[in-house]
């Protein structure tokens, strides 16, 4: 979601866009101007500051890449120094955050943004996040309580636009009225909510399924979501069953029916598309899984009996949506003396925004995360009629509140909220809540013309304790306290990876995941039945896990976590479908029977940039009768060995036929918001289809003959030799899959400002990436769209369990918000190239590798 905060001006306030144009302009052509007040946010890295609220002091190491390690005596002062640094660095960003998660960037960015607002609004992320507040743990409580107070100790002493950053400069010409806030531990809970948001799990293909089934026969429509192929594709856990009421990875699997799929013919296609613009709606802050792709990530542990330091190693790259700054802050929180008081000494990747740390290791422990995509979400069609709803045939009062939207430049705008029992209507987001809707479709039972909205049922809206497991994480010692605190990790669900220095590894799966009464949700169901109503939650023992598992190494990548038979719950059918992980796999595999790895194999091993589906596409390319310029393009992929390095002619060429092999065989049959963008999944449906050269898939409906699957390779082949002559030249050889396969660092709220001026200061240029969606080096583009980079790897993590100061990491951008700051996309250059910095986490290291240190005193 990419925001033009000045579209909503109106006539009377867009002369000072034109204004600042001109300021910027002259600014930057005279000089001192623009560089004073980009320099006036700069904080203060070196010395000593005096920061209200401190019991004691805080020493604040930076290296050059303007990492900090905080060492402090007691845990309290230790977060509040977390949430001042934070502030110094990201305090728009985080600013920027609260008011996405809480429905308020209106108040900020005027009507532009008013849509965003009412859908988050209507969830109420915000509501859920005051109502956590009283559930977690004392301890969590008052952590969140002193990074508040970081927080608002440096707002305190920033009180000027130019004092906080350039963005408040720039939005103080245009919104003179906007001033934030104090920070508050609410704010920090919303973030979780935006967190569980983009790592939800399949409401977009549901809603896909859906629409598609307006257009399409039910059979065509499911071969569009074909099984998991697990006779190709390891799944994660491979041995074990649920025993006693535990999963027990020693036990015999047992042989259940799996649930079978509900029957779910014809359904709205306007009340659906309605739901799924409000859910497209949403920004995304960590990546795009309403974008058709849907985001990964990678993450693998290898015992140390197959590496060359006889310690596990722990290898972590989650795969989010590109962003400047980067969505991930690297810091070291460290207690001066360990004790149960004070118990923390770990390094990792952090939200700013959020005290603690998400993903690292704390000298004793490591762990890493991927999403593992249950389906914690339903989609629930349903009669309304007024204020109420239908329910097992009795007419029930919905719930209804209102919300008042502040809006800069405009009055306010007042939202009715309403809600079913299954959860809030998310298709009154978008039109006005009387509507109604005809053509009604009927699901499992229901009568045409019954369904005229749709309420969203999510775990992520009821009340959780996922920050105490952040905290919990951040101090656990063995795998029993890591599990421990696995098991309050409720949304969003993730595979998670273990390792400690004691040689042990692991795998646990946990989060909040429903037991439906009926159906595997799957498709949009009916909600005024009843039948399709969840009864609770699968426990937590009974999810799948693994300790040194026998053959030493555990691979997740989105791909299934367990074989449904036999595996007894239902956690979802909608898996990446493996290609990332056998290729971790095989490449481990291959590697360890060479010998020993290390961590220099595991960054190697990340970098791995092979099209898993080259293997079958490239074969029947190369068997076509093919005339024309097209020809000599084919050739380049006649020796190419399926890898997409930047530089690559082939890799090119190849993305090229199958962006427009996908376009050309698929649009003509699918409306928009079923269409494919790229991927796996679709992967799959066209491996299955090159067997079938009559498929009807084939066919272009909208031409009088009928299209077989060779016509359709050599009209891709034709198309794409076109478009690339077209953009990068004749020379076939001078192609390079990098020209077009960028990645733009575009500012998350105004880099997309329309004002060129405004994305220069923020925005930064484009560079070339390897890789492809589906590569272990996932980046990520939409075949609809181009070729540039949408998602990727937003950082990579390598820890060494012998030495941790022997661990590596990278960002996407850098530690500081603040454009032009030396740290505001230093790292940018490392990642693209593959390369990573040392991790340092000894307090001796950290002091070594000391650009800067910073004294906070009380």
């Amino acid at each position: 979601m990419r925001f033009r905060p000045y579209a909503w001006m109106p006539r009377s306030l867009k002369w000072l866009a034109r204004a600042l144009t001109v300021v910027v302009v002259l600014g930057l052509a005279l000089g001192g101007v623009v560089v004073w007040n980009v320099r006036a946010s700069f904080p203060q890295l070196s010395g000593e500051l005096k920061v209200d609220g401190l019991a004691g002091k805080v020493t604040v190491y930076r290296d050059k890449n303007g990492i900090p390690h905080i060492y402090a005596d007691s845990s309290e002062d230790l977060f509040l120094a977390q949430g001042y640094v934070h502030a110094q660095d990201r305090f728009f960003e985080m600013d920027f955050r609260r008011h996405v998660t809480a429905g308020r960037l209106s108040e900020m960015f005027g009507s532009s943004t008013l849509t965003e607002d009412k859908v988050i609004r209507t969830m109420g992320w915000r509501k859920v996040a005051e109502q956590e507040l009283p559930l977690l743990a004392e301890e969590t409580r008052h952590a969140l309580d002193a990074y508040a107070a970081g927080v608002n100790a440096w707002m305190e002493d920033n009180q000027g636009a130019s004092d906080r950053s350039l963005e408040y400069a720039v939005l103080k010409l245009t919104n003179s009225d906007y001033r934030p806030e104090p920070w508050t531990p609410a704010d920090s809970l919303a973030w979780l909510k935006a967190m569980a948001w983009d790592l939800r799990s399949n409401m977009s293909d549901e809603i896909s399924r859906a629409l598609a089934a307006a257009k399409l026969p039910r059979e065509r429509v499911e071969q569009l979501w074909p099984a998991y192929p697990f006779d190709a594709n390891q799944p994660i856990v491979t041995r074990g069953a649920v025993s006693g009421g535990k999963f027990d990875q020693d036990a015999d699997p047992r042989e259940e029916d799996g649930p079978a799929r509900e029957s779910v013919t014809r359904l709205n296609a306007d009340v659906l598309t309605r739901a799924s613009r409000a859910l497209r709606a949403v920004p995304s802050l960590m990546g795009d899984p309403a974008g058709g792709n849907g985001i990964g990530s990678n993450s693998w542990v290898v015992s140390g009996r197959h590496t060359a330091s006889g310690k596990p190693l722990l290898a972590n790259d989650p795969h989010l949506s590109a962003a400047l700054p980067s969505v991930w802050y690297q810091a070291g929180l460290h207690c001066r003396t360990k004790s149960a008081a004070c118990p923390f000494d770990v390094t990792g990747f952090t939200f700013s925004g959020v005290p603690g740390v998400i993903i690292g290791h704390n000298g004793t422990i490591a762990w890493g995360f991927t999403n593992l995509g249950p389906d914690v979400a339903d989609l629930y069609l349903e009669q309304v009629k007024d204020d109420s709803y239908l329910l097992t045939g009795e007419w029930k009062p919905l719930t209804v509140r209102t919300e008042t939207i502040q809006v800069a430049g405009s009055e306010p705008v007042r939202l009715r909220v309403r809600e079913t029992a299954h959860g809030p209507i998310i298709s009154d987001a978008m039109t006005n809540v009387r509507e109604t809707l005809p053509g009604a479709a009927v699901a499992a039972g229901g009568e045409a013309g019954a369904a005229n909205a749709v309420a969203l049922r999510w775990t992520a809206l009821e009340p959780g304790r996922t920050a105490d497991a952040i905290f919990m994480l951040n101090t656990a010692r063995n795998w029993e306290e890591f599990r421990a605190a696995a098991a309050k990790f409720d949304v969003p669900a993730q595979n998670i990876v273990y390792a400690d220095v004691e040689g042990n590894i692991g795998y646990q799966a946990p989060g909040r995941i429903p037991v439906r009464t009926r159906g595997d949700g799957a498709w949009p169901v009916p909600g005024w039945t009843g039948e399709h109503d969840w009864r609770g939650t699968v426990p937590f023992d009974e999810l799948p896990s693994l300790y040194n598992p026998p053959e030493g190494y555990v691979v997740t990548a989105n791909n299934a976590v367990a074989d449904p038979a036999s595996y007894p719950h239902l956690l979802t059918g909608d898996w990446a479908y493996g290609y990332r992980s056998q290729r971790i796999l095989d490449r481990l595999d291959a590697a360890l029977k060479k010998g020993e790895v290390d961590a220099a194999a595991m960054s190697a091993l990340q970098q791995d940039s092979h099209n898993g589906f080259a293997r079958f596409l490239v074969p029947r390319l190369m068997d076509l009768d093919l005339a024309g310029p097209a020809e000599g393009a084919r050739e380049l992929l006649r020796e190419w060995d399926g890898s997409q390095e930047a530089d690559s002619a082939p890799a090119m060429y190849f993305n090229a036929v199958w962006r427009h092999l996908l376009i050309e065989t698929f649009n003509d049959d699918l409306p928009e918001g079923a269409r494919p963008g790229g991927g796996d999944r679709w992967f799959e449906v066209v491996r299955t289809m090159l067997e079938r050269p009559g498929d009807p898939f084939w066919d272009d409906v909208a031409t009088g003959a009928r299209e077989s699957r060779d016509d359709m390779l050599r009209r891709a082949l034709g198309l794409a030799y076109d478009e690339l002559s077209g953009r990068l030249g004749p020379d076939v050889r001078a192609w390079r899959w990098g020209d077009l396969h960028a990645l733009k660092l575009t500012h998350q709220s105004l880099g997309s400002s329309g004002i060129a001026p405004i994305e220069w200061l923020f925005n930064r240029d484009p560079f070339p990436v390897s890789g492809n969606d589906d590569a272990v080096n996932a980046a990520g583009w939409d075949v609809q769209e181009d070729y540039a980079v949408g998602w990727l790897p937003s950082m990579r993590m390598v820890v060494d369990l012998a030495d941790p100061d022997r661990s590596r990491w990278i960002n996407l951008t850098g530690a500081s918000g603040h454009a032009f700051h030396g740290n505001y996309a230093d790292q940018a250059p490392l990642w693209a190239s593959g390369k990573t910095t040392p991790m340092h986490a000894r307090e001796e290291s950290v002091r070594e590798a000391a650009a800067n240190t910073l004294t906070l005193v009380p």
